[in-house]
């Protein structure tokens, strides 16, 4: 008798001390992915340092994925391939309503919000010998580079340019090699939507001048009108070339789960990201805004139960019905 209540104030112990992670598991995969982007932009390095993170926490076995990006992994998570990624609302919007480049006509409806990341600013760098000093001046024929082909980045800022009237020459590639083809004079002006600071950009500083251009009044008015961005302060902090906070525009980026994992999984890795910020700026510095009150910033897509289960738990969320996945 003795030896049976002893055994069972131990399991009551391990079942207190390991709190929320004392869940039924059942259903759980036994590995995830997430699919991030290319390697050197700030997709990257958030969505492998996360991934790392919970699969430690956990004790699952996941890391982050090389993906083409926003579009692809809606693609990728919608269709179960991988069980999280990452996404920017507006390539989420389109590929809910299935103009996705990737499979025209899907509507890619099992992907589901899981948590807010951080902002994309887009922005603009031109050599200081350039005498590109606004979006004015960018002359027309200029080549532009607009980040990987498919990218936030690429989908969008051709036609805010466009929008602005600027006629330009397009161009595609990484991060790091716009960045050397701008220094070496084979591209007139790169236009990046990423995580800031951006790091071709801080690389581009130390080597060369630059002017980062910040967008007027009038130009950040015109973009939010068309495009589903919001205002936005580049901090002077962020390069050491700006004297004072850059206007620009930004999207917000969100973790996306398979609608189909569940719901007690997504909860245990919403909470293993949310529940501790430093250890996630730790991984990278755009995650000062992976907080619980920006779940808000979701008006796209349609949460995972076991997400909105989080956020209406522990942030005091009112998400509604119908925009809860099954619900």
């Amino acid at each position: 008798m003795k030896l049976s209540i002893l055994m069972a104030a131990v399991a009551n112990v391990a079942v207190t001390a390991s709190g929320a992670l004392a869940q039924d598991r059942e259903g759980w995969p036994e590995s995830f992915t997430v699919g991030t982007a290319s390697q050197g932009g700030t997709y990257f390095a958030y969505g492998s340092g996360w991934a790392n993170l919970v699969a430690e926490e956990l004790g699952i076995s996941g890391g982050g994925e090389v993906t083409g990006g926003p579009m692809q992994n809606m693609a990728l998570v919608h269709t179960g391939e991988a069980a999280f990624g990452m996404t920017t609302m507006g390539p989420a919007a389109e590929s809910i309503g299935g103009t996705n480049p990737i499979a025209p006509g899907l509507e890619m409806t099992n992907a589901c919000a899981m948590f807010p990341m951080y902002q994309t600013p887009f922005s603009v760098t031109a050599l200081s010998s350039s005498g590109i000093e606004s979006i004015a001046d960018i002359p027309a024929g200029a080549k532009i580079g607009f980040g990987p082909a498919g990218s936030t980045s690429d989908t969008y800022f051709p036609r805010m340019m466009e929008t602005l009237g600027v006629e330009f020459e397009r161009r595609n590639g990484g991060w790091s090699d716009l960045g050397g083809q701008l220094q070496d004079g084979l591209l007139d002006v790169i236009a990046f939507a990423a995580g800031v600071p951006v790091p071709a950009v801080s690389q581009l500083e130390v080597q060369t001048d630059v002017n980062i251009i910040e967008f007027t009044a009038e130009e950040q008015a015109a973009i939010m009108e068309a495009f589903p961005v919001s205002e936005f302060m580049i901090a002077a902090d962020t390069y050491t070339t700006l004297e004072a906070d850059a206007r620009s525009v930004s999207m917000w980026n969100f973790a996306i789960a398979n609608c189909d994992l569940p719901a007690s999984f997504v909860e245990a890795v919403v909470d293993v990201v949310m529940s501790d910020n430093e250890r996630m700026v730790n991984i990278h510095r755009a995650a000062r805004s992976t907080l619980p009150e920006n779940w808000t910033k979701n008006t796209v897509m349609k949460w995972h139960p076991g997400a909105a289960k989080w956020f209406t738990d522990n942030a005091g969320a009112d998400i509604p019905a119908d925009m809860i996945h099954g619900g």
